[in-house]
Parts: structure tokens; sequence; C-alpha cells
């Protein structure tokens, strides 16, 4: 019996159990409590960047109801306000869910709410970025994100790298996750390429990410920009979009989270590549901890991160040589869904199909 299965099991009787008793208990809130049992929250933080909408949430909720049938997740997107995430948060404990899993919109201060929440019984799975004081937590290596971005541009300048001017799109400063990838990022870029001249927060908005890239442009030059690491792909579409009104053509562009949009600028050729964190194995490890903390279950984790049990999972390069092995194989998207009538012949190139 493998260990998704063996949670099946054991969530199906224990959530049967949990149920059955429900049914026998007294009318109102002590049988909606127990209901509030078999609920599970999730909160994530934004819905600028396309991924956390149409690929975390339902590869979460799929795991959940693969592992625990009768099991129901109650979800909330924070729109990127941390006043509005702490309400999700604060409702779904005063409904009686019993397991959170967050990816809080900052982490400083969702560390603040896990104490009082588990003092009432809940338990709290830090989803994507670590939270102190969390049950578990759940993510990629996020300093090999930046290693693997840092890397993947030094292999698209090839012999340019040794003097390329490299400007350095980051993300939202209060995201601990950014200062992970930029952290990864230095450490490749430095001592290999010529220099960064150029380094901004892009705050993970597109529309500030190519106001910031102009500002680049304007002061290092628009002949003397070698390349652009972009933190995600949802910025790196307002840097292309920057270049392209600048004129730049050519210079290598990296990204990550492997949106579909990024992989049609990699299919067109105006972005290298991005870095592909599957949802494929993030959400469902997150999920299988989340029904683990619910029923009781010891939770399989790798290691520990300041404490709290972990599993960090491995990112992946995605350039043109290899959509079809990791996004398409995978199940992420179909063709269809990069291949669009102007990208046809070029997919085609590529073996996209």
């Amino acid at each position: 019996m493998n260990a998704m299965t063996r949670r099946a099991v054991i969530g199906t009787a224990a959530v049967s159990m949990a149920l059955a008793l429900s049914a026998c208990g007294k009318a109102g809130g002590d049988s909606e409590e127990k209901r509030s049992s078999t609920k599970i929250g999730l909160l994530l933080p934004e819905n600028k960047t396309a991924r956390y909408e149409a690929l975390d949430k339902p590869q979460f909720e799929k795991a959940v109801k693969d592992a625990c049938r009768h099991c129901e997740v109650v979800y909330n997107n924070a729109a990127s306000d941390v006043v509005k995430q702490k309400q999700q948060f604060d409702q779904l404990v005063a409904d009686g869910v019993k397991v959170i899993a967050i990816d809080p919109v900052d982490s400083a201060k969702a560390a603040g709410w896990v104490k009082p929440a588990q003092d009432k019984g809940v338990k709290v799975v830090a989803y994507d970025r670590a939270i102190e004081g969390a049950d578990a937590y759940v993510s990629h290596d996020n300093y090999k994100v930046g290693e693997l971005q840092g890397e993947a541009l030094i292999a698209a300048l090839g012999a340019k790298a040794a003097t390329a001017q490299i400007v350095m799109i980051n993300g939202d400063e209060k995201d601990p996750n950014a200062a992970l990838f930029k952290q990864g990022a230095h450490i490749a870029l430095e001592g290999t390429v010529g220099k960064i001249a150029y380094e901004a927060s892009g705050e993970w908005d597109p529309k500030v990410a190519g106001e910031k890239m102009s500002a680049a442009i304007s002061s290092v030059g628009k002949g003397k920009i070698g390349a652009v690491y972009s933190a995600n792909d949802g910025m790196a579409g307002g840097i292309v979009t920057s270049l392209e009104n600048a004129g730049i053509k050519g210079i290598p562009v990296g990204g990550q989270d492997a949106e579909v949009a990024g992989i049609q600028r990699i299919v067109a050729g105006t972005q290298t590549f991005t870095i592909y964190k599957s949802p494929m194995d993030l959400a469902p490890k997150a999920a299988e901890f989340s029904v683990d903390l619910l029923l009781g279950v010891p939770i399989l984790a790798q290691r520990e991160t300041n404490g709290v049990p972990s599993s960090l999972l491995d990112p992946v390069v995605v350039d043109k040589t290899n959509i079809q092995s990791t996004v398409i194989k995978d199940g992420i998207y179909k063709a269809g869904d990069i291949c669009t009538k102007e990208l046809a012949a070029k997919c085609a190139e590529l073996g996209i199909k």
C-alpha cells in the first residue's frame, strides 16, 4: 500500500467516524463543529501571478479529495492584501477549520497568527513560503531556484557572459522567497558575468517591472545591456514589452513559474527560459501534509527548516528544448494551450504536440 493509498484509507475511516459522531450529536453548534473538522483551508496570496488560480488551487483540491474523500477545501485568495488575508485566516479559525494551508502575503506578519490559531487547535501548513512556528512547510528549494536562474542566464550568454552587464528585476521585498531567489542568483552571477549594472524590485507586478526595465535602459544604456534576470514570468512579460518598445531584441531574459504566457514567449524567442516548480509536486505534498495533520497521522518530512518539518522540492529549468518533456508531459498544459495560430510554426519546429 503506497503512502497516498494509506492516507486515503485512514482518511476515509477517520472522517467517516467523525461524520457518524456528528450525526449522533446534538443539533446546532456541536454537529457544526464536527462538520468543520473535515474542512481544510487554503489561502493563496495573490492573483497577479497566473499559477495560483490556474495550477496550485485545482491541484491542491484534487489531492485533498484523492487522500480524503469526505474532506472539503475552503479556498480564498488575498489579492496581495495582507489585511484581507488576516481576515480570511481568522474567519477559517472562527468557523472551526482545523488545518489551514497558507501561502502568506507577508510571512513575518503571518507568523504572528500561528500561535493564537494553534492555541485553538488549528494546525498551520506554510505553503511555498516559510512561516515561523508553522506545523509544516512545503516549498521548492528557493535558493536553488535563484541559482538555476543565474546559471541559465550565464549559459544563454555563452562567451559574452564574462563582459555582460546584467539587469536584475527581483521580486517583492516582503516575500522571503524573493530574497532566496535573489541570493541564489547573485551567487551564480557574481564573478562570472561582467557586472550587475542595475538592480531593483519589480514587486511581482508586470507594470512595475516594465517601468523598472525602462529605468534600467536609461541608466545602463540601450546598447549595453547583455541580459535581464526577472524573478518571475509575470514580470518578464512587462520587461519584454519595455525592451521591445526600446527596440532591444535578442538578449537573454529569464523568468520563473512556467506560466503559459512565459512558455509562449520562450516559443516566440522573446524569453529564454523559465523555472518550473511543478504544482503536480507542490500542491499534492501540501495537501498530503494538511490531511495528515487533520487526521493526526505523522507527516513524512524530509528535513526541518528553522525547526519546522519541511519538504523542499527540486525546481527545473525549462527552455525551448524541453517544453514537451516537462510542462506538457506532466499535463500542466496541452500543446493547444501554448501553440496559438501565430506560434504554430515555431511549435512544430520545437516538436511541441
